[in-house]
């Protein structure tokens, strides 16, 4: 149980660093950098922000992830559930 419990609790972590980072996107054009240095920051954040989500989702495992998954996907943000 011990040893699920960290990585239950790393794989969290991982998935709200992984939304921090996708929420930071829009605040790189406003930084006082050279618009080259811009695009290659964002290509950074972006793609760190991507193995951050992917492996926290198999940190977590297929069940869990699906879950969170779900909550975050913006065609789900406004549907209404049927229940």
């Amino acid at each position: 149980m011990g040893n699920k419990s960290w990585k239950f609790k790393l794989g969290l972590i991982l998935i709200i660093l992984s939304c921090l980072l996708f929420l930071s996107l829009p605040l790189i054009p406003f930084l006082n950098l050279a618009g080259k240095t811009k695009l290659t920051v964002s290509t950074i954040v972006f793609i760190i922000a991507e193995v951050t989500f992917w492996s926290g989702g198999l940190l977590l495992g297929k069940e869990l992830f699906t879950k969170y998954k779900s909550y975050l996907d913006p065609r789900n943000w406004f549907s209404k559930k049927v229940g």
